[in-house]
């Protein structure tokens, strides 16, 4: 069972039609209660840092998200801004973030990119796993993924990083600290490697 954290932010039923074709059972949680007895967790996110932060925060779900991820080690993935929510700050505004990677998000140097469109960083591109991690099983060295973000998120602790990208410069798109995952990219747009990812999330 995958448990979808609907805080008002992110697509949620795009992860629960990936599911469905993989057969895969989902519940949404809105409250505290609905994440009771939870065994993996997605966190999506779209827009800015500040109001996703401030809208999870309001949600009522922000402590027992602590309790299951810090204390009770249940594997969450947070997508996108998810991921970056999961760092301690971010150059995109003021809130402070989650804390549960030692992380700050970033913003591009547009100095460095070498796009006629610079910022947002918006399309495909490939994604470079170290070593054999579990969450790319099957996917190819350098299977490509859909992004969408003008910020980036960097680990204060580079060994979390789990897979690179390259955009001006070379930045994690994939985080990994004991329970805790993140991916910058969105596998619920990135057709078979996305849906390929989020099996092999369920399988962890």
């Amino acid at each position: 069972m995958i448990t979808l954290i609907d805080y008002g932010v992110g697509n949620i039923f795009a992860f629960q039609n990936v599911y469905k074709r993989l057969n895969i059972p989902t519940k949404i949680a809105k409250t505290s209660t609905d994440l009771l007895d939870a065994k993996k967790l997605i966190l999506p996110g779209v827009g800015s840092f500040d109001y996703a932060m401030s809208q999870l925060n309001n949600s009522g779900m922000r402590e027992k998200l602590d309790e299951l991820v810090i204390e009770k080690h249940v594997p969450i993935i947070g997508i996108c801004v998810g991921m970056q929510m999961m760092g301690n700050r971010s150059d995109e505004g003021k809130s402070d973030g989650l804390g549960w990677i030692d992380a700050d998000i970033l913003k591009f140097d547009e100095n460095l990119i070498n796009h006629r469109t610079k910022l947002p960083h918006m399309g495909w591109n490939d994604v470079v796993p170290f070593g054999n991690h579990p969450l790319f099983e099957g996917l190819e060295k350098d299977a490509i993924f859909y992004f969408l973000h003008s910020f980036y998120f960097k680990c204060n602790n580079p060994h979390e990083s789990i897979a690179v990208s390259d955009y001006g410069i070379t930045f994690a798109s994939a985080v990994n600290y004991n329970n805790i995952y993140g991916i910058q990219f969105h596998p619920e747009k990135s057709h078979q490697n996305g849906e390929k990812l989020l099996h092999n999330f369920a399988k962890l």
